[in-house]
């Protein structure tokens, strides 16, 4: 993966900055404990111009992160939304990656996290996606590390401190030479990945696993869910196995960052097609969506405008 690409601005807590000049101090809290909330966005190029990608229910969910930390977000859901579109205009951009992100800044040491400010970040960038989409799929590696206990931390909350288990996982699965770890839950049934949510396709069903195995209630996995009904898919959102993943005759994953990808082999087990046919037929109703080529989505995208 090459630098990342800056932009001109970072807006911070309620102020275009300078990218160089959107720095924070080294004993930042959220920095050493991981206390912290964040959000990836996207904004696609559509007919009309920019436009970002269900903004508002990933501004919502930021939110509801926040509570479940006990953080107070200073920026409410309008205003965070308005500052998106100003960010997204002031850097130029056609289409970007976008990071929503809460911490708790420089105040106060130790664990006891009453005594720190929480900093509010928007940045964006140009970014095409995080793994690779080669017309054989990608690589996939069941982790040697388990997805978080639900119980341990909310994976209802997108927050900072628990992405080290996608780290290690990920990073594993990349020395071993794969693109991609899957992660398995406490009980040994399937979580998610790194980064992304995972469905597999037997039958002509779409399977995908719930929340309570570990899986983040993904915007984009529900948009997933919501275009497959649309096209007439059986959905059922229940636990899954790692062997029926083995068993599948498509599987794929899906993201903001990455969108959706077809799955080529999971321990080096080859699946039977990739892409397969509904994920290519999932993967074209999305583009349709997040491009405002499909009006029945519409309602889905933000315009930036000029």
């Amino acid at each position: 993966m090459t630098a990342l690409p800056e932009a001109s601005t970072i807006w911070m807590d309620g102020a275009l900055v300078p990218w160089q000049q959107a720095g924070t101090h080294v004993l930042t809290h959220g920095l050493h404990y991981g206390t912290g909330v964040l959000e990836g966005t996207r904004a696609f190029a559509t007919a009309d111009g920019p436009a970002v990608f269900r903004l508002s229910e990933h501004l919502r969910r930021l939110d509801r992160s926040a509570r479940m930390l006990r953080m107070e977000l200073p920026f409410g859901v309008e205003d965070l939304a308005a500052a998106t579109v100003d960010l997204v205009r002031a850097n130029g951009h056609r289409s970007c990656y976008l990071r929503h992100f809460a911490f708790l800044g420089y105040g106060s040491m130790g664990l006891d996290m009453r005594f720190s400010p929480t900093t509010t970040v928007i940045a964006s960038w140009e970014w095409h996606g995080q793994l690779p989409d080669g017309a054989a799929g990608i690589r996939l590696k069941t982790s040697s590390w388990r997805r978080t206990d639900p119980n341990a931390v909310p994976p209802a909350a997108k927050a900072t401190g628990p992405y080290l288990n996608s780290v290690l996982a990920r990073r594993e699965a990349t020395d071993a030479g794969y693109d991609e770890a899957l992660l398995l839950g406490p009980d040994g049934t399937v979580g998610e990945c790194t980064g992304e949510n995972v469905f597999a396709v037997r039958g002509g069903v779409l399977r995908t696993p719930p929340a309570s195995a570990g899986a983040l209630e993904g915007i984009t996995r529900d948009t997933v869910l919501t275009l497959a009904r649309d096209l007439g898919v059986e959905v059922r959102v229940e636990s899954l196995l790692r062997s029926d993943l083995y068993a599948a005759d498509e599987v794929f994953l899906c993201g903001t960052a990455a969108g959706v990808v077809a799955v080529g082999s999971l321990d080096d087990r080859e699946l039977p097609s990739a892409p397969g046919p509904l994920t290519v037929r999932l993967r074209a109703a999305y583009e349709a969506a997040v491009s405002g080529a499909d009006p029945r989505y519409r309602h889905w995208l933000t315009p930036v405008g000029g």
